[in-house]
């Protein structure tokens, strides 16, 4: 992104610094774009270090990192929140070695067994993050759960659902079930699919919708699952509409969503259908369980991962009412209530301001 086009700040007015040292765009990366305008709305003066990252933020220069040596104007150290290893490390280098005023706080969203270096950083930090109960689990030290949040603005019903349709092209008179995200054997798609094919000949008023991207490495998985589609003669109701900016509007589109994934770290899309009035099922991967179980079977159900008959019961069950605005009203108010964006990036400025 070229300089003109990027917000720089001066470090004596910043309290918490993200920085950000993958350049393809993850998780993390996504995070933090959603993260630190609500952040900065709230008052806790977070900017930006690294690639990757669009130049409405407010980022920091590299060359102005000696500032950091000088405390923050009305506080007594800056924050330095890393979510990777890569970022830990060079906070505990400015830290210990260089002697700058830091507190450093680590999100982690991993699911495994850390790894002797990886326990070594986390021991080095002043505060650790848990984006859920299961990823806490795995964390041999004192940690806080601050689960992820999403935006309700950004994600909520349509106002008139047959427009919202008409909208992304697709017919208002079907009912549709989405299942969204990139297309691969990781997250389940071809579950999904497989799923569609078994239900959708038995519910003639209903479609599919698959609304990802298949990189490279994945292109073969995706044109094998196509072609399962045309073999079972529903090319014209399980569609593959590729990957779209404007995802929120194609939520609005559904009566039901899918999330099939067969591992991931801790996963928004349930929320986000949720919080545009979707009832969800999902398997018990990431922290699924953790966002929906508040919402029992009304916003949602959680099956076993990779469990292609239990995929099905719950789809057929959740599709025999899945419609209705009471169903919509109870999954949008579950998100609302528990997991906005400003509640988590409140509850990390909570923790920031913890004494040492």
């Amino acid at each position: 992104m070229a300089k003109s086009e990027t917000t720089y700040v001066d470090p004596a007015g910043v309290h918490v610094i993200a920085p950000n040292f993958k350049i393809r765009l993850s998780g993390v990366t996504s995070t933090i774009i959603q993260l630190v305008p609500v952040q900065n709305r709230l008052g806790q003066k977070v900017a930006v270090l690294g690639p990757g990252l669009p130049g409405h933020l407010p980022h920091l220069r590299y060359r102005d990192l000696w500032k950091l040596w000088k405390r923050p104007a009305g506080a007594a150290h800056r924050v330095w929140h890393a979510r990777r290893n890569i970022e830990m490390l060079p906070g505990i280098i400015m830290r210990d070695v260089m002697r700058m005023p830091l507190k450093l706080v680590f999100t982690s969203a991993s699911q495994r067994k850390h790894s002797g270096w990886t326990k070594f950083l986390i021991r080095q930090m002043d505060a650790v993050i848990a984006t859920s109960a299961k990823t806490s689990a795995y964390l041999e030290v004192p940690n806080t759960v601050i689960m992820h949040g999403i935006d309700c603005e950004k994600f909520k019903p349509a106002e008139d659902k047959a427009a919202a349709k008409r909208a992304c092209g697709l017919d208002p008179e079907q009912r549709y079930i989405g299942c969204f995200g990139r297309v691969r054997h990781q997250k389940g798609t071809d579950l999904f699919v497989d799923t569609m094919i078994a239900v959708l000949p038995q519910h003639p008023g209903w479609a599919a919708i698959v609304a990802g991207r298949a990189t490279p490495q994945h292109h073969a998985f995706e044109e094998e699952l196509k072609a399962r589609v045309t073999t079972a003669g529903l090319a014209d109701r399980i569609l593959f509409v590729g990957e779209h900016k404007n995802i929120a509007d194609w939520y609005r589109t559904l009566d039901l969503f899918i999330a099939p994934q067969r591992w991931e770290g801790f996963g928004l899309t349930p929320l986000e259908a949720m919080a545009t009035g979707v009832p969800v099922v999902a398997t018990d991967v990431g922290a699924f369980a953790e966002l929906i179980a508040a919402g029992e079977s009304t916003a949602g159900r959680v099956i076993a991962r990779d469990d292609l008959p239990a995929m099905l019961k719950a789809t057929t069950d959740m599709m025999s009412g899945a419609t209705g605005p009471v169903i919509a009203e109870d999954c949008r108010n579950h998100v609302f209530e528990n997991f906005r964006i400003e509640t988590e990036a409140s509850r990390l400025g909570a923790l920031y301001g913890r004494p040492d």
